[in-house]
């Protein structure tokens, strides 16, 4: 290779390791950090016909949350027992009802905003509720693991309009001084949880819906999730 090919491969490569340092910006980024921007800007580009949003399904009138007692608890602390109950969110004391309570008001929460058009009673059934013992929190940190059934019925008939199917929620757990630092913070594992219950719940009870009047009730309620379907 002459010396005019060996420069000119050489600002080739320079060219190239440079590209590759600069990180491009995505094509899309979380919709559920800015919605409502997303959504008018779906608006402002020009787009033909009506915004294609997520918006609630249902108005919930009421919530039933069940927690078998045939579901096995376990106060070991190991780094992960065998059981279908294990929370150390609250102090010791009946797990099948802490569990329900925390269900309860992230359905509270989740469905508070929701007007959709057509009311509905929710019901909720625990099948397993995994946090993290004492020795894995404060160590390694894991996995808070939530599986339930959830079923929506017509407020007025009591039909079966949606389920029963199998959801399953899972949340990160921070673990040792992480742990430490978010429990000072306020950011307990009941925090965590009931977040992560409130998300998995608005998404399940919500949906694609093209109507411009869904579409407009659901950009005026900021408790409402408005998401660009994809």
């Amino acid at each position: 290779m002459d010396m005019n090919g060996f420069t000119k491969f050489a600002g080739l490569a320079m060219a190239m390791a440079l590209s590759a340092c600069v990180s491009s910006e995505p094509a899309s980024r979380s919709v559920s950090n800015d919605p409502l921007t997303l959504a008018s800007r779906g608006a402002e580009s020009g787009a033909t016909g009506a915004a294609r949003v997520v918006a609630p399904r249902y108005t919930i009138t009421d919530v039933q949350i069940a927690v078998p007692r045939s579901l096995q608890v376990s106060e070991a602390n190991g780094y992960y027992p065998l059981a279908d109950i294990v929370w150390r969110g609250d102090p010791m004391g009946d797990r099948h009802q802490q569990v329900a309570a925390l269900f309860q008001a992230a359905a509270d929460r989740a469905t508070a905003g929701m007007a959709g058009p057509r009311q509905a009673v929710l019901a909720l059934e625990i099948v397993r509720f995994h946090g993290v013992t004492e020795k894995t929190r404060y160590t390694v940190g894991g996995t808070h693991n939530m599986v339930f059934n959830l079923t929506v019925r017509d407020a007025a008939t009591g039909a079966v309009i949606d389920g029963p199917r199998r959801v399953e929620a899972n949340a990160r757990a921070a673990g040792g001084q992480a742990a430490i630092a978010e429990e000072q913070a306020g950011r307990t594992q009941k925090v965590v949880v009931v977040e992560k219950l409130v998300e998995t719940l608005r998404r399940e009870l919500s949906g694609p819906v093209t109507d411009p009047s869904l579409v407009a009730r659901a950009t005026q309620n900021p408790a409402v999730p408005v998401i660009v379907a994809r």
